[in-house]
């Protein structure tokens, strides 16, 4: 049994309290937040105590936490309940500055502890089921990938200002998503980026539609389509094409049927955000974190699967601001 501390009771805290208390094999033992009636819901709903941050560190019937506070505290706690012996899940990105991410890395290794990052999309039942296609050679080689992610609506222009933007807020889930399908590292990023959404996103500095193709050492090619709006819902797909063939996983909705009738064929629409969409992954993610801790598999995505990702994200930046291709050597250092 894992003893679980969850920090931030926030609306990624409420999915992981869910994937947490769901799993015969955890415990979740304390909540903490900033905001005290966020913090006493989770713990009224789950029967779970509210402590503080500290106090969850010193616990002594707390075994690992769930890091799901704003992205400029995750690098510091990280470190902290590293050093305390804790396991930690952690919410991505470790943090903005890819710097930062290293020095958090070498605390990690140094104190020999372990961190799983929470990139949730592998480990979607479609998106992992196509994986495995690819893994068996039914398609052949791997030569070229498209993702599609965009979102129902843009978020709070409040949100977008420190964010760290689109890029490393948004386009990281699919940076990591393209590694995992394409089975190469990424060597060359190429992006485009524009405000097509919301004039006041582009005066926080950010852009609300993206494009970004990326390249391996081989050639292979991976395509990324980033909108912060899509009226007809959360649409998620991919798409992976391989010299004996493709392989794809298309939208998924919360009951898949199809009427028809005199006015044609319809469906139901498509989930409306990440908390139903990702319902499985979350919890699939969560029970790969639990399993390695007890010695079975490996806590990954790793930490260094969180830097690979924000460097590809610099990457973009770069490439949007100096209209050219950047290698990623150029901003990993």
């Amino acid at each position: 049994m894992v003893r679980f501390g969850l920090l931030g009771a926030g609306r990624i805290g409420k999915v992981h309290a869910k994937a947490v208390t769901g799993d015969a094999d955890a415990k979740l033992v304390a909540v903490a937040d900033a905001m005290a009636p966020a913090a006493k819901a989770i713990a009224d709903q789950y029967g779970c105590e509210v402590r503080s941050i500290d106090a969850i560190c010193a616990a002594a019937d707390i075994d690992a936490v769930v890091i799901c506070t704003p992205t400029d505290t995750h690098a510091d706690l990280i470190e902290q309940f590293v050093k305390a012996g804790k396991a930690v899940f952690c919410e991505k990105p470790i943090d903005l500055s890819l710097a930062r991410v290293k020095t958090c890395l070498e605390v990690v290794r140094k104190h020999k502890g372990t961190l799983m990052v929470g990139f949730n999309r592998r480990f979607d039942p479609h998106f992992k089921a196509a994986q495995a296609e690819i893994a068996k050679g039914t398609i052949g080689d791997v030569e070229m990938v498209t993702i599609t992610s965009r979102d129902p609506g843009a978020p709070p222009v409040e949100y977008i200002k420190r964010s760290g933007g689109i890029f490393r807020d948004m386009t990281i889930h699919d940076f990591d998503m393209a590694r995992f399908l394409l089975g190469e590292e990424i060597t060359e990023v190429s992006a485009m980026a524009a405000v097509l959404v919301d004039p006041a996103i582009g005066k926080a500095g950010d852009f609300d539609s993206v494009q970004v193709m990326l390249k391996t050492a081989s050639g292979k090619q991976a395509m990324i389509s980033n909108s912060r709006r899509a009226t007809y819902g959360y649409d998620q797909r991919i798409e992976v094409h391989g010299s004996k063939g493709s392989v794809a996983a298309e939208n998924q909705r919360p009951v898949s049927i199809e009427v028809a009738n005199a006015n044609g064929y319809t469906r139901p629409p498509l989930h409306d955000f990440f908390m139903t969409r990702y319902t499985e992954a979350y919890a699939a993610e969560i029970a790969t974190f639990i399993a390695a801790l007890g010695g079975k598999g490996k806590a990954a995505p790793t930490g260094e699967d969180g830097l690979i990702a924000l460097a590809l994200a610099d990457a973009a930046v770069k490439s949007v601001a100096e209209g050219r291709v950047v290698k990623l050597t150029e901003v990993m250092g």
